[in-house]
């Protein structure tokens, strides 16, 4: 045991055989390390356990420490002082002595007693093998080091100077220090190697990642460089640029999480592709779909009843039942909070020429909506309501889609038109992908084959039109609120021509700033004897006829030197010469009482029809004869009414006829148009049987039904454009089966002001109300 000065270090560990160089900055420890010079004593250096202590004390400094001989001291001007050391022997504290200038400590010096054992030398290889690639791998150390420990036989020595050199935590090489059997430290430092090799092979590894990648960075940027530099050479276009515009607009675009995520996903795809190649194209297309929709724009809607009920009045004359339908519908949308408000689909019904794409226009000015439209007439592709699959070049969306993009907005008024006229063939069922579109609750997550991504068709307000209902399948019909839009009569037509066809003519024939007058006696002549249609099509096509040719006449006598007109009256005496000889005669219906010929109503695309049925008998072999192009369907209408007329022959006074030597020739005129249906029975019975009496029909009256064998008379459909045809042709008096009755009820009341029905439920009720009570003379058999 013996006092010796301490010098506290931190952030090394002294072993013994090891000389190092030390800097000495604190007064105490100076104190020190002049004690040991001066006295020639031997300097204890004891590691601190907190390195951050200035004036560590007993309790802060470990108990086990280097026994060290001060070879050199030298004093640097900035008060500190540098000393060279070399260690001795591992020494033991006891206690620490604190003066007031210096610590000094009772230690004493401790060695291991004994002689190495045979796993010594294998044990000092396997350390300095580990040690040469630990040496090899840390960035700090020379490769020196590792050649002259390979001189080293004292396993001692060996592993005190191994450990010095190794940079682990201070309590790691306390625990080395305080190791007295060499073997122990060895195996110690193996374990320590090992894993430290292991950490710095890792540090390497993810020096060489970042190195190579940062390498290859500056690879990409030098050739993108340099392809910049080919590219305008050649006039070409930046492709860099355009990647980053497209990520520019995948950003602004505000598309869904998700379909985002795709969108990056394609455009990372996209740079690692040729620019020029087809692939590349249709992924470039793919991207900017996706950035074109309208994913979260929305136009806000204008639910005031006031402006919608002025903007459809506006439009449209008439049609006050529509207008109301359309008007209720507004209502509710009001009542419903946004977030519950869905779009909803109307189906307008009704022949051409109505004002059904019309109305669908007004209905998105009155909401404030966008407007598209689009024919579904003779689409018999399901891919133009999906899209196209992107695996074909020139794929593109489905019609759905590309309408909601040129609408910009995602809650349009979206107007399909000829509903009932989708096709079907071997590329699929338009009408099957309707029904995903045209469904509230499917349509929320509509998926185009192009897009590959869902899309919320909910706020978008379908509209579809179609002329007939009974060819729309019945599932997609189901998903349709139907609104049935009749046809005009000759009043409304006159209205509207003076409200909304004649200025529009004017202004689309260039004649607008003219003073051009038609009166409601030429435009009523136009209408009856010019065009006879459910619509104004026809009519609208006759006005701008007439404005053509006043508008050539005015160009003509500008040409000549005259002076322009003032004002153009068109009269009834010059229509003539404007739309040549009326097209239509009076004479096509009878206007007389007639043995035979029976006028009948039908519907027809364009709206209701009057038709004559002609019946004659004559001596044959008891055959019927029919044409006129004739339908299955009319033709057993016709043998029904036959059946019925011989099973009763005793009630009506045809005992006589002799049957099988009577034939029946039917023929309905305009042979060209085919004809077919059930609803004429009543009318086929009533031509023969005045055929057979003799007994004349009331020319005043025409009449629809179907007839059973028994002589009942069955419901029928279409009594609003059959009562309609009735009235423009001048004939007040219908007969109509009696459960028909309500269908009248319906009819506003300009379309039965002047009109008389009857209501039958047999034949024989139309017999009476429209034969005569005597045979004629001539007609007679």
């Amino acid at each position: 045991m013996a006092i010796v000065p301490v010098l506290p270090v931190r952030d090394i560990v002294i072993f013994p055989g090891v000389i190092a160089p030390l800097f000495v900055g604190r007064a105490r420890s100076i104190k020190s390390v002049e004690e040991a010079s001066i006295s020639d004593k031997n300097l204890l250096v004891v590691a601190q356990k907190d390195s951050s202590s200035e004036d560590p004390g007993p309790d802060e400094l470990y108990s086990m420490g280097t026994m060290c001989h001060v070879i050199q001291m030298v004093r640097l001007p900035d008060a500190s002082t540098k000393v060279l050391i070399e260690g001795h022997v591992r020494a033991f504290v006891s206690s620490y002595v604190t003066s007031s200038d210096y610590l000094s400590a009772d230690a004493s010096a401790v060695t291991f007693e004994g002689d190495a054992s045979p796993r010594a030398e294998p044990l000092r290889r396997a350390v300095l093998e580990q040690f040469e690639r630990y040496v090899n791998l840390h960035p700090k150390l020379p490769i020196e080091i590792a050649f002259s420990l390979a001189s080293v036989e004292d396993p001692f020595l060996f592993a005190d100077i191994i450990a010095s050199h190794m940079q682990v935590r201070i309590s790691e090489k306390q625990d080395l220090l305080e190791l007295l059997n060499p073997e122990e430290r060895m195996d110690r430092i193996l374990r320590i190697l090992v894993r430290e090799t292991e950490l710095l092979e890792m540090e390497h590894s993810i020096h060489d990642k970042v190195r190579r990648e940062i390498e290859r960075n500056n690879k990409e940027y030098y050739l993108k460089e340099q392809l910049k530099a080919i590219q305008a050479e050649l006039g070409q276009p930046d492709a860099t640029n355009e990647y980053e515009e497209l990520r520019v607009r995948i950003k602004k675009s505000r598309m869904p999480k998700d379909v985002e995520k795709k969108a990056y996903s394609e455009l990372d795809r996209l740079a690692k592709m040729p620019s020029m190649s087809a692939e590349a194209t249709v992924s470039r297309t793919y991207i900017e779909w996706l950035t074109e929709m309208p994913w979260r724009k929305r136009s806000r809607d204008r639910l005031d009843l006031g402006i919608a009920r002025s903007v459809l009045d506006e439009d449209h004359y008439g049609l006050d039942e529509v207008k109301e339908r359309i008007l209720e519908f507004l209502a509710v949308q009001r009542l419903m909070d946004n977030e519950v408000r869905r779009g909803q689909v109307l189906c307008f019904v009704g022949p051409p020429g109505v004002g059904k794409t019309s109305l669908g226009k007004s209905i998105a000015r009155a909401l404030n909506r966008k407007f598209v439209n689009f024919s579904l007439g003779g689409m018999r592709d399901e891919a133009e309501i999906r899209g196209h699959r992107r695996t074909y070049i020139g794929a593109l969306p489905g019609r759905i889609i590309q309408k909601l993009k040129q609408a910009g907005v995602k809650n349009p008024v979206m107007l399909m038109d000829e509903i009932d006229k989708v096709g079907t063939d071997f590329r699929g069922d338009p009408s099957s992908a309707l029904l995903e579109v045209l469904d509230p609750e499917q349509n929320r997550d509509f998926t185009d084959h192009f897009l590959e991504v869902p899309f919320d068709l909910s706020q978008v307000m379908f509209i579809t039109t179609a002329n007939v209902a009974h060819t729309i399948p019945r599932p997609l019909l189901d998903r349709m609120e139907m609104i049935s839009i009749p046809g005009y009569v000759a009043e409304e037509k006159l209205n509207i021509a003076t409200r909304h066809l004649w200025p529009k003519v004017l202004q689309d024939n260039g004649i607008g700033k003219y003073s051009v007058k038609i009166s409601d006696r030429v435009l009523n002549k136009i209408i009856t004897e010019y065009t006879r249609e459910a619509g104004v099509r026809g009519l609208d096509r006759q006005l701008s006829k007439v404005a053509r040719k006043i508008a050539a006449r005015i160009v003509n006598d500008s040409e000549a030197g005259h002076k322009p007109p003032k004002s153009v009256s068109v009269s009834a005496a010059s229509l003539k010469g404007y739309l040549g000889a009326p097209k239509l005669h009076e004479a096509r219906l009878p206007r007389a009482d007639s043995v035979g010929a029976a006028m009948g109503l039908a519907w027809t695309e364009s709206g209701g029809d009057v038709l004559v049925i002609e019946a004659v008998s004559m001596k044959g072999s008891g055959k019927v004869i029919f044409t006129g192009n004739l339908g299955d369907i009319m033709q057993e209408s016709a043998q029904a009414a036959l059946g019925y007329l011989r099973s009763c022959s005793q009630r009506y006074d045809l005992g006589s006829i002799e049957w099988d030597k009577t034939d029946v020739h039917v023929h309905v005129p305009e042979g060209s148009i085919p004809k077919d249906g059930p609803s004429a029975g009543v009318t086929l019975a009533l031509s023969m049987l005045s055929a057979f009496s003799g007994r004349a029909i009331d020319s005043r009256i025409a009449m629809t039904g179907e007839i059973t064998l028994r002589g009942t008379v069955l419901p029928i459909g279409g009594v609003r454009e059959k009562a309609l045809a009735a009235k423009r042709n001048g004939i007040v008096t219908v007969i109509l089966p009696k459960e028909n009755s309500v269908d009248v009820d319906e009819l506003a009341e300009w379309a039965r002001q002047g009109m008389t029905f009857h209501y039958v439920s047999h034949v024989s009720e139309v017999f009476n109300l429209a034969l005569s009570a005597k045979a004629s003379k001539k007609e007679k058999h």
